[in-house]
């Protein structure tokens, strides 16, 4: 029987005792539970913003730095696109010294919105980045799903308030300038040194340093690659052997249209009354949008079966790209296809997905790659930037569990294989994807709706077609901390060999 530590007791003047018992006799309430539930998870929700108000009190105001580490490195990273510069401001909030080198001459993010999901924008908050994009990014209020032909919701994700709710964090999406933007201005608070202008010709995984055009030489203790899918440094890894991503028979259309020109028409107007994201799904095909820039540019993503080959691509006339993109989408939702008339100018991108590294870490433990460079994978389940930044939280928190160089080659193993887990698995997500919303009308097509149907009617359900809702897929998306999954396989590691075997 579960008692009370004490009783208490009245005594002969009426007034009150406290009688102490003996704890030991009695069963302990548990802390934690050992099994599947979430019935606890309002008190690890109530620590957390405990802790995270007591930290807030701690700090100044403009104070972006974190405890220092007990190892100080000097780190070179090749590449300043999202995931590099997500990279220098973890290591260098950790005290680190970094440099980064650019190939480009200034730098421009190429494309238009990108996802900010809550396992991500959690990080980035936490890093100090929230006051660089106020302005600019916009937060969803639910994820609708429509049917191709006619535009009827099949599937709908609540975002607001449950994800900020459910996972500490709120889902944004931004145009993808001022995203990087952002991170290139924290990081140079952060006192991050960005060198552009450079691109790297060679690597020394031993020194470790990269060599530039020019021949200038950068050397460091660590050497991070994050130099995207056609990554140089990921062969050096893998000890000469590449393992590029690979096509996947798809590509994909990227637009802005000024949402002034869909104000004018009703049907379209009523897109941008609510901020959200609206999916149309179809046979091998889908458009994903949502409103940018503070909400001044619809964003759309036109995905599409294509394998010709893409340097071809080039070659075609502005015209001709509109042309084909319009006639990929004809006979589909009028109000779709009505915004699809008023793109100007699109860009199209073959769609990439890597298969699963044997290792990211050279053999010299001193040079390893990250982001795109080592996980390349279809924007299906928009998770592609936020592993990247996953990624440099996990390796600034693993570098912060050891006390001595002798120790790090093990803690870049321990986040080598967490971040491989992780990374292969959400390409696998982001696939399913592929097939989930593509069926062809018929039995597979009315079978998922019908697994969609509860969320759109408002009922209870505990399993969905659609990942973004379904709540298993959820907690393991979004209420994913990539810091504590180092820090706990960190503390779980075997013994090491120094003292395994009884010696």
């Amino acid at each position: 029987m579960i008692q009370a530590d004490s009783e208490t007791t009245a005594n002969g003047n009426g007034s009150s005792q406290v009688k102490t018992e003996d704890t030991a006799q009695f069963i302990k309430l548990p802390d934690t539970a050992s099994y599947p539930t979430g019935s606890l998870d309002f008190l690890v929700k109530l620590r957390k913003e405990q802790a995270q108000q007591e930290a807030m009190e701690k700090l100044s105001l403009h104070d972006r730095r974190d405890k220092p580490s007990r190892l100080s490195l000097k780190i070179v990273i090749v590449g300043a696109g999202l995931g590099g510069l997500a990279a220098a401001i973890a290591l260098a909030r950790k005290g680190h010294k970094v440099t980064v080198v650019e190939q480009a001459p200034f730098l421009a993010e190429v494309g238009a919105g990108i996802q900010i999901p809550s396992n991500s924008s959690r990080l980035l908050i936490k890093w100090g980045l929230k006051p660089y994009l106020a302005a600019k990014v916009v937060t969803p209020e639910s994820i609708a799903f429509k049917r191709w032909q006619n535009g009827d919701v099949i599937a709908l994700t609540k975002l607001v308030p449950e994800f900020q709710e459910n996972f500490d964090a709120p889902y944004y999406v931004v145009h993808r300038a001022h995203f990087h933007d952002a991170l290139y201005q924290l990081a140079l608070e952060l006192g991050v040194d960005v060198i552009l202008n450079s691109k790297v010709n060679n690597y020394d995984e031993n020194a470790p340093s990269v060599t530039v055009e020019d021949g200038k030489t950068y050397t460091g203790d660590l050497v991070i690659c994050s130099d995207g899918v056609k990554s140089i440094g990921r062969s050096k890894v893998l000890a000469g052997v590449d393992q590029a991503p690979l096509r996947t028979g798809f590509a994909a259309y990227r637009a802005t249209v000024d949402v002034e020109k869909m104000k004018a028409h009703p049907d379209t107007a009523k897109l941008l009354l609510v901020p959200g994201l609206n999916l149309w799904i179809g046979e091998m095909r889908h458009v994903m949008t949502y409103t940018i820039s503070g909400g001044k540019a619809f964003n759309m993503v036109l995905s599409h079966p294509d394998r010709s080959d893409p340097a071809g691509w080039v070659k075609q006339s502005p015209e001709n790209i509109l042309s084909q993109m319009r006639e990929h989408f004809n006979g589909w939702d009028p109000t779709l296809t009505k915004i699809i008339d008023m793109i100007d100018t699109t860009l199209k991108w073959p769609l990439l997905s890597g298969t699963p590294l044997k290792s990211w870490v050279a053999s010299s433990n001193k040079l390893l790659i990250m982001g795109d460079a080592a996980h390349a994978m279809v924007p299906y389940m928009s998770q592609g930037a936020a592993m990247a930044v996953e990624d440099a939280a996990a390796l600034a928190e693993a570098i912060d569990l050891v006390d001595n160089a002798a120790d790090l080659p093990e803690a870049l193993h321990i986040w080598e294989s967490v971040r491989i887990l992780r990374t292969s698995q959400m390409q696998e997500a982001s696939l399913i994807n592929g097939k989930l919303w593509h069926f062809p009308d018929g039995p597979e097509q009315r079978a998922r709706d019908a697994a969609t149907r509860a969320e759109v009617e408002g009922r209870q359900f505990t399993t969905s077609a659609n990942q973004w809702s379904d709540p298993t897929t959820q907690r393991w998306c979004y209420g994913y901390d990539a810091e504590a999954e180092v820090k706990k396989a960190w503390d779980g590691r075997l013994p090491s060999k120094g003292i395994s075997n009884g010696h």
